[in-house]
């Protein structure tokens, strides 16, 4: 197995990057969503949609800010935040192929020095590792690239999906937040599961490689 940074990158422009990682169940790779994904990440949507939207923020302001923004204005949007460094918006590829999405969002540094991950994957790769993996990527560059202190993802108590991926990565569960986002037409709580540096010294891939490899 290996880590790569396939794109060059510095402390001081730290996007564009592309992260990949070879697996015995296939190459997973996390790099700039683009433009001309937009048939593929639409279909995606679109054959996943009963899979992901219960779990999809939503706006308390129905109606507010005008109507959706096209592919091509959210994926600006996206590349404008990746560029002012609040967030990285990764597409995730399984062999080449688009399966689901990660972004690193509400990058902070001063005394914080942390950022937020959230993720979806496509139902007919769930279970494959890919999302696990991916966290585990990203959260490695986070600490060692942007010299992040702290990771945190926040889950719906009924998501098992996604419990199940920081169960793997062996996340630290810090509680319930009480009516934390508004989703389908509701606030609703979320569980915290965080992670620190100082937990993964040798990062957190190379400790889900080894867990992975205890149970094969």
């Amino acid at each position: 197995m290996t880590h790569k940074i396939t794109r060059g990158w510095s402390v001081t422009k730290p996007w564009p990057v592309t992260l990949r990682d070879d697996t015995l169940g296939g190459s997973i790779v996390l790099r700039p969503l683009r433009r001309r994904d937009a048939n593929a990440w639409m279909r995606l949507r679109a054959h996943n949609a009963d899979w992901l939207e219960r779990w999809e923020g939503t706006s308390p302001r129905p109606g507010s800010g005008g109507g959706p923004p096209t592919f091509a204005e959210y994926v600006r949007v996206l590349s404008a935040q990746a560029r002012a460094g609040s967030s990285l918006p990764f597409a995730v590829e399984l062999d080449g192929e688009l399966v689901g999405q990660l972004t690193v969002s509400s990058i902070t540094y001063g005394s914080l020095c942390g950022a937020s991950i959230g993720y979806w994957v496509s139902e007919h790769v769930a279970g494959r590792g890919v999302i696990p993996t991916s966290v585990a990527m990203a959260t490695d560059y986070c600490f060692a690239v942007l010299g992040l202190h702290r990771i945190e993802i926040n889950i719906r108590p009924e998501n098992g999906p996604s419990l199940r991926v920081v169960e793997k990565l062996g996340l630290r569960d810090e509680g319930v937040r009480e009516r934390f986002l508004h989703i389908q037409g509701a606030w609703r709580d979320h569980r915290t599961f965080a992670i620190t540096s100082e937990e993964v010294p040798d990062g957190l891939l190379a400790r889900w490689q080894a867990t992975r490899r205890e149970t094969i």
